[in-house]
């Protein structure tokens, strides 16, 4: 992970911090921490538990469930996965993102979101990535916003707006960082 500072001269520096950052797939020896994850009261409105989450994915093997670790330290849940009959060519969802509640307010969705964006665009070589989002979940339209995601006129089978992000040789850069 890089970040961006300006030195005194308003020169931009960037400067390596040591994160060790891992997406790895939800196993029978990590489902009960997975498990654990929950996201506030207020936002339990937006996502499923990962208990549904973890069903979902059993019933669909499209569905790829995953950990989202920060120094080995579990922070967060993602659920992916590539859907060949969407779309003319398949589609690759972005179907749940969130961090655990006693991790949120760190910036950790947009060092996540970051990684998972790379994690899907080198595992499916894909040119785009889908997600919804209710309207209103306004934290999370920001951040996917931020992140360019862009809405497609579409609504999915929960009546969620979908967002679509184009990927491109240059988008691979964070940006949430200055400058990118």
């Amino acid at each position: 992970m890089r970040l961006t500072q300006v030195n005194s001269y308003g020169l931009k520096q960037r400067q390596e911090t040591n994160m060790n950052i891992e997406i790895k797939e939800v196993t029978k020896e990590t489902a009960n921490s997975i498990l654990q994850l929950q996201v506030s009261t207020k936002q339990k409105v937006y996502i499923e538990s990962t208990r549904q989450c973890l069903t979902n994915a059993l019933a669909c093997s499209h569905y790829k469930p995953a950990g989202l670790y920060m120094d080995g330290i579990l922070m967060g849940f993602a659920m992916y996965g590539y859907f060949p009959r969407e779309g003319t060519d398949g589609r690759v969802w972005l179907d749940r993102f969130f961090i655990d509640e006693k991790y949120q307010g760190h910036r950790l969705g947009n060092i996540l979101l970051e990684a998972l964006i790379r994690h899907l665009t080198a595992l499916y070589h894909c040119n785009k990535i889908f997600l919804s989002v209710y309207e209103d979940n306004q934290h999370a339209l920001y951040l996917f916003q931020k992140f360019g995601f862009v809405f497609n006129g579409e609504l999915d089978i929960n009546n969620e707006k979908v967002m679509v992000r184009t990927i491109t040789s240059t988008s691979n850069k964070n940006p949430a960082e200055p400058g990118a």
